[in-house]
């Protein structure tokens, strides 16, 4: 299951570009600690600005044996940003000033 809103584009992909979607939110139905991170994701894009996409793991195979028990996970740009919980500061650190902590002007 993938969840989207406004701006936020419909390709299910795992790294795929699409404008405006830079955070990728790995879940599987059922998971608490997918819902917490959820919440949290959605405070932080909303107020960055950016888009982001939820993608269910059990809808492909090789999401399933890559990620196994080991979700949620959050990619940022397509890459691993962390797992089983939001730290809302870095993210939000990752999403303006860059991962590495240079600016992304």
């Amino acid at each position: 299951m993938m969840k989207a809103s406004a701006g936020r584009g419909g390709d299910p992909a795992v790294g795929g570009v699409q404008a405006g979607v830079r955070v990728a939110l790995l879940t599987r139905a059922g998971c608490h600690l997918c819902d917490d991170a959820r919440e949290a994701v959605v405070r932080v894009t909303v107020d960055v600005g950016v888009g982001w996409k939820e993608i269910d793991i059990s809808t492909s195979a090789d999401l399933a044996d890559a990620y196994g028990d080991r979700v949620p996970v959050i990619l940022v740009d397509g890459r691993e940003h962390g797992y089983w919980k939001v730290e809302e500061t870095r993210l939000r650190r990752a999403l303006t000033v860059g991962r590495w902590g240079w600016s992304r002007s």
